[in-house]
């Protein structure tokens, strides 16, 4: 088969289009034919190194965490899925990623593919919609009725958050950049404050939940916090929340149980995934493009079929 590898670490220009073999899954692996995979920042810095006490990784490495695409094959004792299912996952950082033709997944980690979006394309949701589900749901517990904050809300991640904040039945105040306040207004935001604004000036608090998805500086940080009602600025233990701890700081986690229900979101047909471009991996994977923002175009798509 195809893929994108690299023998050591470093920059883009460590990265190789090469002939590579194609895996066999072992006891509970799946082997998945790749449609898609989505490129994260979390690739880039595994690829440089910068990762390499946390997610050491075997050479030649193939990247990307993220894949939609699939079944071709089962391994020993997997159950619930058959061939030619359509299938996404966030793979484990250490393993061989899906800028391949093929990519085994442990098949805990599967979830079926949204029927409402594309399937190359559905390689953009994992990452994003894991982020925005546990921070919401299995951290902040957001219940219908609450106030929240979501604090750069531009990206694939805020509007994906402010989505699921809606579905859940909240009152959604978005930051963003101006040119983001209409897809955001079309994701139900109630309100869309620039993101160059004061946080003193913020309508609608005191929040509940502050989801903060930017950096931002001690003080910037200091005045959002201040937006949020006592008590209620959540921190990453569950039912323990506290003004310490920002929102940016929950670790993303492969979930079984959350990547299922963050794709069956999408197969609603209520959160599309807006992206700016997609790029080429190498070899004849196309070229870059321009995608409307109201798309959930994210991502590559795969190599030769």
């Amino acid at each position: 088969m195809k893929a994108v590898r690299f023998h050591r670490y470093g920059d883009t220009d460590v990265l190789a289009y090469e002939d590579a073999p194609r895996p066999a899954p072992a006891a509970g692996q799946v082997l998945v034919r790749v449609a898609g995979s989505a490129f994260n920042p979390i690739d880039a810095s595994i690829r440089a190194g910068n990762l390499a006490e946390v997610f050491p990784v075997r050479f030649p490495h193939v990247p990307g965490v993220e894949v939609a695409g699939t079944v071709a094959e089962l391994g020993p004792d997997v159950t619930g899925w058959q061939p030619g299912d359509a299938v996404l996952a966030y793979l484990p950082m250490t393993d061989d990623g899906a800028a391949a033709e093929y990519v085994l997944a442990p098949a805990e980690t599967l979830a079926a593919a949204p029927r409402t979006v594309p399937l190359a394309d559905a390689a953009a949701l994992p990452a994003v919609g894991l982020t925005a589900w546990q921070a919401l749901t299995e951290v902040a517990e957001l219940t219908a009725g609450q106030r929240i904050l979501v604090n750069g809300a531009g990206g694939a991640v805020g509007g994906y958050a402010v989505q699921l904040a809606k579905q859940l039945g909240a009152e959604v105040t978005a930051t963003a950049a101006a040119r983001s306040a209409d897809r955001l207004r079309s994701f139900g935001a109630d309100r869309i404050i620039d993101h160059i604004e004061d946080p003193a000036a913020v309508p609608g608090a005191p929040f509940d939940v502050l989801l903060n998805l930017v950096p931002t500086t001690p003080e910037r940080n200091a005045a959002l916090v201040g937006l949020v009602a006592d008590g209620e600025c959540w921190s990453a233990r569950r039912r323990r929340r506290s003004r310490t701890r920002p929102a940016a700081c929950v670790p993303l986690r492969c979930s079984p149980a959350a990547t299922p229900r963050s794709s069956r979101t999408s197969s609603a047909g209520w959160t599309p995934v807006p992206c700016a471009s997609t790029w080429p991996s190498a070899g004849r994977w196309p070229t870059r493009r321009r995608c409307t923002p109201t798309t959930p175009r994210v991502g590559c798509r795969a190599g030769p079929s």
